[in-house]
């Protein structure tokens, strides 16, 4: 009987986070905008007080839009963008927690793209991160 208290439990955490997350994707999709495609890639993590970390190329020439949500329209995602050095290319918190950058780059370059909630606006939840090029 126990481990069926906790199967479900288990189960109704999965089932919860996913329906955080499907809200947050919702919101991430709409920053996005219809002047930019999506990448086909969707950047999800969950956090509690810590980082995640995705990696990506990105093509020179190409102008993009990076987008990040934690679900609410007052952004509490912090993001920056690295290059293999681990020199900061971008990071918004210059910006005032801004959802997303638009920029270009020259040459093909792989990136990692850190994100992290602002812990003193939020301390865990859903982060979506989006990448979307120019139409």
């Amino acid at each position: 009987m126990k481990s069926i208290l906790i199967i479900a439990f288990g189960l109704l955490s999965v089932t919860s986070f996913a329906q955080d997350c499907d809200g947050v994707v919702r919101e991430c999709q709409r920053l996005l905008s219809k002047t930019f495609v999506s990448d086909g890639q969707v950047y999800t993590a969950f956090l509690d007080r810590e980082k995640a970390e995705f990696k990506t190329t990105l093509y020179g020439g190409t102008t993009y839009r990076l987008a990040a949500s934690a679900g609410t329209k007052d952004n509490y995602v912090w993001f920056k963008i690295k290059d293999p050095q681990g020199h900061t290319l971008f990071s918004n918190r210059n910006y005032k927690n801004a959802p997303y950058w638009d920029f270009q780059v020259e040459e093909s370059i792989p990136v990692t793209i850190e994100t992290e909630l602002d812990l003193d606006l939020k301390t865990s939840g859903c982060v979506v991160l989006m990448i979307g090029f120019k139409r």
